[in-house]
């Protein structure tokens, strides 16, 4: 890209998003580890950052070190991470229906989030403050309608993440945002998005890492996301082109990257 050395110098932390970012499905993209590389050797940081809830940030860490990038705890954070950071500070202390994986209930409970149970009669007995919704993969019938039940009686219904569909080798299955639509369709009720692209994404990824917002760029594949969270919140947004976006698409797009790159390797060529 024209510029994009310039606009780089102006950035001290790069969140980066995975999946068609850094990787495809289990395939490392090639010259993203040695972005990895040139940011750490330019004295700047990274961070990686998910929307996909239906995993805990261990299970992440596990695949980065597969395709040897060795990352620590505080280098990962999850939409499911700022939904339990949201749920602390704005509903601390309520009891949690959670529609989700058991790895993302796993991170729930460790977090001291006060979770019902989700199946079986004993999930029908107690009316719960918040029902919150990730991507379940491991989605019942029973769930949903439990959900449905308890939006509709007048629960907080809040989301991890926006997105609609999730890609996977071979094209696309239902995510979070698809599940949501079911839940709006049935109840009448909107959900509270939480992820990527909104504010209070950007406000844990500041209180985590204490980097100044102009000095922040989002770097992923897709712009109603990735580019949105920087651009939306006062931080910067970069384009990849090695995922869902192509390069036809940023023309008719509302929201309008500060930079495109064909992919994380250009980007290391520009540092």
């Amino acid at each position: 890209m024209t510029g994009g050395r310039e606009i780089l110098k102006e950035i001290s932390l790069f969140v980066l998003d995975m999946d068609g970012t850094f990787y495809l499905g289990d395939r490392r993209l090639d010259g993203a580890l040695e972005f990895i590389h040139a940011v750490e050797a330019a004295g700047k940081k990274f961070l990686f950052f998910t929307n996909n809830s239906s995993k805990s940030p261990e299970d992440y860490i596990r695949k980065l070190e597969k395709m040897d990038c060795r990352i620590s705890r505080d280098q990962i954070v999850t939409s499911g991470d700022v939904t339990i950071r949201y749920l602390k500070e704005c509903y601390g202390g309520k009891t949690v229906y959670l529609m989700g994986t058991k790895a993302l209930e796993a991170s729930f409970r460790q977090a001291g989030i006060r979770l019902l149970p989700t199946d079986g009669e004993a999930a029908r007995e107690e009316q719960p403050d918040v029902v919150v919704i990730g991507f379940d993969t491991e989605l019942t019938y029973e769930k949903l309608e439990r959900a449905c039940t308890f939006i509709r009686n007048g629960a907080v219904f809040l989301a991890t993440h926006l997105d609609i569909n999730c890609p996977v080798e071979g094209g696309f299955i239902p995510d979070c945002g698809a599940m949501c639509a079911a839940i709006a369709l049935s109840t009448g009720v909107q959900p509270k998005y939480l992820g990527k692209p909104f504010k209070e994404t950007v406000d844990m990824v500041l209180e985590h890492t204490g980097t100044e917002k102009e000095a922040v760029a989002f770097v992923g594949d897709r712009i109603y996301t990735d580019v949105a969270t920087g651009v939306n919140n006062g931080a910067k947004g970069f384009l990849v082109l090695t995922g869902e976006t192509k390069a036809e698409d940023v023309e008719k797009s509302s929201v309008k990257p500060d930079a495109v790159f064909e992919s994380l390797g250009e980007m290391k060529g520009c540092l």
